[in-house]
């Protein structure tokens, strides 16, 4: 009987001069069977999209300043940069609002709200959040990752396809899917963060034998 196994795919860096999708099938294509699972990390979707920018080039409010001192240094909002690309796509008075009611929310033990609200925010990379050379840029969410995930199974031919955001905090989300698949399932089998975004330059991962397994169950 087949067993569900996560194949990490070694990739060169890549940048905002590839397609994703391009990149998946010069790679992994030879891997990819019609009962697999294709994964993507969203930050390099991200960056082949050309959604980045250095934090040089940003003009840092006082409402980023005033917000960041409140964040933890460990989260994905350390850095004034990274709260001002925030504002820059969401709107700084929209990111204040979540702040504030983030903070009534959890004095009533209600953590999430801010990111809740302030999208952009949850799904920005910081300064470090990615592999070299754009461990120096901050990298924002992907654009239309249901669209990137739709391409990568006409493409490959594969079962389905993700876009995902884990780290090896045991957080795990899928921004996109491919039709049919359940996000919830594909980010329990990622929970461990197979992905490699730094040296390691493995930003995909197949789900091998995804369909058949999930049939026999």
């Amino acid at each position: 009987m087949a067993e569900l196994e996560l194949v990490c795919v070694p990739t060169r860096i890549l940048t905002d001069n590839d397609d994703i999708v391009d990149a998946i099938v010069e790679f992994g294509g030879h891997n990819i069977g019609p009962e697999d699972i294709v994964c993507v990390a969203e930050s390099v979707v991200a960056i082949t999209q050309g959604r980045f920018t250095r934090p040089e080039e940003l003009d840092v409010c006082w409402q980023a300043r005033m917000i960041n001192r409140f964040i933890h240094p460990d989260g994905s909002m350390a850095s004034i940069y990274g709260m001002q690309s925030a504002m820059n796509l969401d709107g700084k008075w929209k990111v204040l609002g979540a702040f504030f009611l983030g903070a009534i929310a959890k004095a009533f033990r209600k953590p999430g709200v801010f990111y809740a609200i302030a999208r952009a925010a949850s799904l920005t990379d910081d300064v470090t959040g990615t592999m070299p050379p754009f461990d120096k840029h901050i990298v924002f969410g992907p654009k239309d990752p249901d669209k990137v995930a739709e391409k990568i199974v006409q493409r490959t031919g594969c079962y389905g396809a993700v876009v995902a955001d884990v780290n090896d905090l045991k957080r795990s989300a899928i921004l996109g899917t491919s039709r049919g698949i359940d996000a919830n399932k594909i980010a329990q089998l990622l929970i461990d963060n197979p992905f490699g975004n730094d040296s390691q330059m493995t930003p995909i991962v197949i789900i091998k034998n995804y369909a058949s397994v999930s049939a026999a169950k």
